[in-house]
């Protein structure tokens, strides 16, 4: 029964959240730092999220292949590679480091 509890619990904190983005008058959602805040907040939360699947295995910091993945797609960036290509480095560093390390 926890389980239905917190689901209907984050379905209304859903649904406030959204509620409370249509009441913020639009005045304030024009105004040129919050606009720059906005643009910056996805950017932010997905290095966010990269890191912490990169770097966390429950509570404790990990370097393993991921890493190594991560380090590739960052050179491939570095060099202004296509996204693709970007991908396809981090995806065969990360096998890579993955099959000769067992």
């Amino acid at each position: 029964m926890n389980v239905w509890i917190a689901i209907a619990a984050t379905a209304v904190g859903c649904h406030a959240v959204k509620l409370l983005g249509l009441l913020i008058p639009e005045g304030v959602l024009e105004r040129p730092l919050v606009q720059r805040l906005a643009a910056l907040f996805p950017v932010a939360l997905l290095a966010a999220l990269t890191a912490q699947r990169t770097f966390a295995d429950g509570h404790a910091l990990v370097l393993d292949a991921r890493a190594a993945g991560l380090a590739a797609a960052a050179v491939a960036l570095l060099l202004r590679a296509p996204i693709l290509l970007v991908v396809a480095a981090a995806v065969i560093v990360t096998a890579g480091v993955r099959a000769t390390t067992g």
